[in-house]
């Protein structure tokens, strides 16, 4: 059942926004070049990894020595709009569409984070990673890393299709009131580098 709704909803939502998706293209290869859509590998159920699909915010930038600038340096004024709206969340219903995630479930994070999860946090990969989750509903980028994957694991040992509904009507919500967008004093949320030694043995 949870298949045929992240399929049956993404794609009516793929038909009432596909005007805002040509917009949102055309805008971003204006000011940004190509590539408009960002595609990087995250790890999907059970960590396998595939390939996010997003709208492109930051520029290419590099220093002297080849290396990306900081964030809050590459992101632009275009992209704190489209990121504002979420408009750069919207490419993410074609990986719905191949099954590669769903629209509600933890958010797919970087590969080079799994080695740094405690047991009890990797299992946040126990279900298909979503474009919004019982974490993003609760704070987004705003509260810390543990918070975020207690509430991961919660919505793991919880799910029913009744809390999916209440999700995507609580991110609906969140996008106009524009709520935890950006961890404080950061442009994007600071890296994930593993927990503290206390929190390992607890988690194990």
């Amino acid at each position: 059942m949870k298949r045929l709704t992240d399929i049956t909803i993404s794609l009516i939502l793929i038909i009432i926004f596909s005007t805002v998706l040509l917009i949102s293209f055309f805008i971003i290869k204006k000011k940004l070049g190509s590539p408009v859509i960002f595609t990087q590998q995250r790890p999907g159920l059970h960590g396998k990894p595939f390939h996010v699909y997003k709208f492109r915010t930051m520029t290419n930038e590099r220093d002297k020595n080849g290396d990306l600038l900081p964030d809050n340096i590459r992101l632009t004024k275009t992209g704190k709009i489209i990121r504002k709206l979420s408009l750069d969340e919207l490419p993410q219903l074609f990986n719905v569409i191949k099954g590669e995630i769903s629209l509600v479930g933890p958010r797919p994070l970087l590969m080079e984070y799994l080695p740094f999860y405690t047991r009890e946090q990797a299992r946040r990969h126990d279900v298909r990673p979503g474009i919004t989750g019982w974490a993003q509903v609760n704070g987004r980028n705003a509260i810390s890393w543990e918070d975020k994957f207690k509430l991961d694991v919660w919505y793991v040992d919880n799910r029913t299709f009744w809390l999916d509904i209440k999700i995507i009507f609580l991110t609906v919500l969140k996008v106009f009131k524009s709520e935890g967008i950006n961890q404080d004093g950061n442009a994007t949320m600071e890296k994930f580098r593993g927990t503290s030694d206390k929190e390992k043995v607890s988690g194990k």
